[in-house]
């Protein structure tokens, strides 16, 4: 059997249930594989100031997040990589330009377009979201990473055309399919993993990883073993080399166990 070493956790729709808990299949897996000496990552397009109860609530202290542009293992900053300012400038212009609301994450806010906005106030409400803001322009380059609202199917193109090194994931979250993250080719969940891969000396069959979202391909390409959720997003199960149950059927619990991890 393999040598399991690091286990990367997506968290809402894999990790976190659509009624936001934790099932107890899922704390008892993490438990059972930290007790193996397998360190545990929670890997997110959220920001990382907004899920300390999510990790106190498991005990883990290393984390990929903004979609991987900044990283902690441990408690110990690995990697902060911002987005370009003047793509984050056109991004706002077109925004503006067509009735879509945003978000801009810093390492230590939320920045929003308009937080009286409807579709705005089911995005905070939906992910808990406390360290809110309104939009200046002097933060235009802290932005870790993007959120885009209120699109349109055919919109992304729109973004997509004004930086080719990025592609829009939508939102795997029900009731908020008219949301994108902006993924960055360079700088994702993928390349957040490999970096700390590297860091750690820990081989790519050693990796183990759950995801459900389009934010996941990547990272579910680069670990030796990668689950989709049996919620994701169609379109993943292409990238990963599992399919597992529901975030609501214990997939966490039931990957681990197919990989000898739990009992």
């Amino acid at each position: 059997m393999t040598n399991y070493k690091i286990l990367f956790l997506d968290i809402d729709g894999t990790t976190l249930t659509p009624d936001d808990t934790i099932e107890e299949s899922t704390k008892k897996a993490v438990a059972e594989v930290k007790q193996k000496g397998v360190e545990v990552f929670l890997a997110t397009g959220r920001p990382l100031h907004e899920i300390a109860e999510i990790a106190e609530e498991l005990s883990i202290e290393s984390f990929i997040g903004y979609n991987g542009a900044y990283a902690i293992h441990k408690g110990e900053d690995i990697f902060k990589t911002p987005m370009n300012a003047s793509t984050v400038g056109k991004f706002v212009e077109t925004a503006n330009q067509n009735n879509h609301e945003f978000v801009l994450y810093t390492h230590e806010k939320n920045i929003f377009s308009n937080i009286e906005s409807d579709i705005v106030e089911k995005f905070i409400k939906a992910f808990h979201m406390r360290k809110n803001d309104r939009f200046s322009e002097d933060v235009l380059h802290q932005i870790l990473g993007i959120t885009l609202m209120n699109l349109a199917e055919n919109e992304p193109a729109l973004y997509e055309k004004e930086d080719t090194s990025i592609h829009l994931s939508q939102v795997n979250v029900d009731g908020l399919r008219h949301c994108y993250d902006v993924i960055r080719d360079t700088v994702n969940k993928g390349f957040g993993i490999e970096h700390i891969l590297n860091m750690l000396d820990i081989p790519k069959e050693a990796a183990i990883a759950f995801g459900d979202g389009m934010n996941d391909k990547e990272m579910l390409s680069t670990v030796g073993e990668g689950f989709a959720m049996g919620n994701a997003h169609p379109d993943l199960f292409q990238y990963a080399k599992h399919k597992t149950t529901k975030v609501t059927d214990s997939g966490i619990y039931n990957g681990l166990k197919s990989l000898g991890l739990v009992n």
